[in-house]
């Protein structure tokens, strides 16, 4: 103790000035610093009660009473055989369709985008950044926007639909698949190169096999989620199921928004079910694919 006393007392005003320096979290910061957090503190403070002054919040427990109504009126399903089954039924159908048209468009086309926005692949460095540019500004915009882009050049239906999810995942789906390229092994391609096969016969054999089970997971997960998307692209006029759900909800038909509602979750569910099976056989295949190439080298 009196050793440790000795040393505390020896330390002089340089030394602690040092060790501030040194060390000035410890000191709980500069002046400086100090009066940034506060600064920042603050702004946080009045953005919050400027957030609470400008939107009413008071209106959600005014809406409360109503949303009750509402609420009632969907669990009614008394006029149920009454209903146009068959109309919103094929309206699900055109959403199903919408999407895997959509998706399938984009995986064909960013499979050989993909190649050309790999790093490995495509070594010119201003080629490559074009592509990942292009693959930008798809992805860059919602699908939504594009849905009223594409409803005021081809007219409402599903036709914009279909184009509005071909843009936004062709950007989605080239990325991806350039990074699922990226990271090819390069054993597997000198082995087919060392064969003397030509440069797109090595791209053929070396790396499609490596990649293509991720490839093709991801746009099975990119229908699933645009089976989704595409009912809310109903709403600014794609068809399917979006549209009659919305016209329902602009004639108060809440019973029968409440049962378009069911169906599209009994649709995803079952969508996911299936996906993620699928997605789940074609990872062991490629697994089971690098295991086999390790060996054989």
């Amino acid at each position: 103790m009196s050793g440790s006393t000795i040393r505390m007392e020896a330390l002089t005003a340089s030394d602690v000035a040092a060790a501030r320096a040194r060390f000035p979290k410890a000191f709980g910061g500069s002046g400086k610093q100090r009066a940034v957090r506060i600064g920042l503190w603050t702004a946080f403070v009045a953005y919050v009660a400027y957030l609470h002054w400008e939107f009413d919040f008071a209106r959600i427990f005014t809406g409360l009473p109503r949303l009750w109504v509402i609420v009632r009126l969907m669990v009614d399903w008394s006029g149920f055989f009454e209903w146009d089954h068959a109309a919103i039924l094929t309206a699900m159908v055109e959403t199903l369709a919408m999407a895997f048209l959509g998706t399938l468009l984009a995986a064909a086309v960013a499979l050989p985008l993909g190649f050309l926005g790999a790093r490995n692949i495509t070594v010119n460095r201003v080629i490559r950044f074009m592509f990942r540019r292009v693959f930008d500004t798809c992805r860059g915009l919602d699908q939504l926007v594009w849905a009223l882009v594409f409803v005021r050049a081809v007219g409402l239906g599903p036709i914009a639909g279909v184009l509005a999810i071909f843009i936004a995942d062709l950007g989605v789906l080239a990325k991806l698949y350039a990074e699922a390229i990226e990271t090819a092994e390069n054993g597997q391609i000198d082995g087919v190169r060392a064969t003397g096969a030509s440069p797109v016969a090595a791209i053929r054999f070396g790396v499609v096999p490596q990649v293509l089970p991720i490839m093709v997971s991801q746009a099975l997960y990119q229908f699933e989620s645009n089976t989704r998307e595409a009912t809310i692209l109903g709403f600014v006029g794609a068809g399917g199921i979006g549209l009659r759900l919305s016209e329902r909800i602009q004639i108060n038909a809440w019973d029968q928004v409440a049962y378009i509602i069911v169906l599209i979750l009994l649709t995803v569910a079952v969508l996911d079910a299936l996906s993620a099976r699928l997605r789940g056989g074609l990872i062991r295949a490629g697994a089971a694919h690098e295991l086999n190439a390790v060996q054989s080298t």
